[in-house]
């Protein structure tokens, strides 16, 4: 049985499962709707294996069926966002193949990590019409967030980023709440570190981080960094660490919000995840998460 399946071997899947390969996570099936696609992709990667160490292969599905025995599944299939387009205009069309995708993988074991866009909304889409437990389905957009601010914080001060960690919660868009307040460099809060102004800007560009990679390359949406914050996922769900990751999940209840997908910092292990944290926020940020809550549901009426 291979231990991770992904759908979709364009940018983000191919990426992915090259991750994958060299942390040597475990057994990868890549399927992509054009076969030939999966299959170059894989025998590409491997090829690099004598190389890279590779303990473990990357092979070719033929079909969403064999892929129903991995513990681990990753949505990365569907259209990425082109210049100028917010993620939410990618919602009926990503929609439907979420559909689908929900309906044949009913009854699966495993975790399913998505990373097709509009991250949150396709989250809830799938979990509500696959019918699997919400804490099996899985979006990256909080892990994606907090690498990026992680990011923006160590080059703000000079400082390499594995020394920092980093909370983002809430929805994955402009909406996002970075909590510098639950943000660490070598145990130092990041808010002594930084004026207000430059905590202000921090947060600011944390905000628009995936929106100025996609205006400044002229191309479909980023691609490392989702890859990345999947593979983190992914890690911590075959090797069951209990490791601490902001994912997006359906809530249920959590500031007084249920019924929609937003991340929140959980421990993740091999079916999911196992608990909830819920940071201590102020009320005006409780109050703009639950205005993004109101707005994802407006948005489903539409769709």
């Amino acid at each position: 049985m291979a231990h991770v399946g992904i759908l979709g071997a364009g940018n983000v899947g191919a990426n992915t499962a090259f991750f994958v390969a060299e942390r040597n996570i475990g057994d990868v099936l890549l399927h992509d709707i054009d076969e030939g696609v999966a299959i170059g992709k894989a025998l590409d990667l491997m090829e690099a294996a004598p190389i890279r160490g590779y303990q473990y292969g990357i092979h070719p599905a033929a079909s969403l069926d064999d892929l129903k025995d991995t513990r681990c599944l990753v949505v990365a299939a569907g259209s990425g966002r082109q210049p100028g387009m917010r993620r939410e205009d990618l919602l009926v069309k990503n929609g439907e193949l979420i559909d689908s995708l929900a309906d044949e993988l009913k009854g699966y074991q495993g975790v399913v990590i998505i990373a097709t866009e509009p991250v949150d909304l396709m989250v809830y889409r799938f979990q509500q019409r696959s019918g699997l437990d919400w804490h099996r389905v899985l979006g990256l957009g909080g892990v994606l967030n907090s690498t990026r601010l992680r990011h923006i914080i160590s080059r703000r001060l000079g400082l390499t980023a594995e020394s920092i960690s980093a909370t983002v919660i809430g929805r994955h868009s402009d909406q996002m709440l970075p909590l510098l307040e639950y943000t660490r460099v070598n145990g130092v809060p990041a808010t002594v570190l930084m004026d207000e102004e430059t905590q202000e800007e921090v947060i600011r560009e944390t905000r628009v981080a995936g929106d100025l990679i996609v205006d400044m390359s002229q191309r479909a949406s980023s691609y490392y960094g989702p890859s990345a914050a999947a593979t983190d996922i992914i890690q911590s769900v075959i090797w069951n660490t209990h490791r601490i990751l902001p994912v997006s999940f359906v809530w249920e209840g959590h500031y007084g919000i249920r019924d929609v997908a937003m991340s929140l910092p959980t421990v993740l292990g091999q079916a999911g995840v196992e608990r909830v944290l819920e940071p201590q926020i102020t009320q005006e940020q409780v109050r703009l998460l639950q205005s993004s809550a109101e707005e994802m549901i407006a948005l489903r009426a539409k769709g």
